[in-house]
């Protein structure tokens, strides 16, 4: 079996694709080897496995943490959701630019974001699950999170009106985050 990697417009971000083997039984695929991750350049180290779920239109992001720094590994397990992620590296040529694509249990993409990045989803079906798998363990007191709809982002939501968390609603903008000191955790 041999999981690809798609380029995106911004370097560090990449879509891994699975190879998918499908019977009248059902299916089967490799997520995640070590040895596959290695040659295409993508993390072999994930230390910590999360699974969330959400109904219709709930967008949680844009997430981040910078002690220990966290990359993400996201895929979508039922249903479908947009993944993002953002570049916040002071310095980097992509500052501020976003990465999303439509993820679902039917196409089975995944996507890598590597720490320097902010990410989040946003469920377009019905209802949805996202499991990721990260190279950090969570540590609340060095997380934060850039505002969903920042217009300096403009990231294309597929939601007008979305469901957030009172966190989300009240994140800062790229341009507050790089006026901290713990911004600075992230150089391009």
């Amino acid at each position: 079996m041999q999981l690809s990697v798609k380029n995106t417009l911004i370097d560090s971000v990449k879509i891994v694709i699975p190879e998918v083997f499908q019977d009248d039984r059902g299916f089967f695929m490799e997520v995640y080897r070590e040895d596959q991750f290695s040659e295409l350049g993508l993390p072999s180290k994930f230390v910590q496995f999360n699974h969330s779920g959400s109904v219709q239109n709930t967008l949680r992001g844009l997430h981040f943490q910078w002690d220990p720094p966290m990359g993400k590994f996201m895929r979508v397990t039922r249903g479908t959701a947009f993944l993002v992620a953002v570049d916040i590296r002071k310095g980097s040529p992509t500052l501020g630019k976003w990465v999303g694509i439509e993820a679902s249990e039917e196409n089975r993409l995944s996507v890598w974001a590597p720490a320097g990045f902010a990410r989040g989803f946003c469920v377009v079906s019905e209802y949805a699950e996202i499991q990721y798998l990260t190279t950090g363990t969570y540590n609340s007191n060095c997380e934060s999170g850039i505002l969903w709809n920042d217009e300096a982002v403009g990231i294309e939501w597929p939601v007008k009106d979305p469901v957030l968390s009172e966190k989300d609603k009240v994140a800062q903008t790229l341009s507050q985050w790089h006026e901290t000191e713990e911004s600075e955790h992230f150089q391009y």
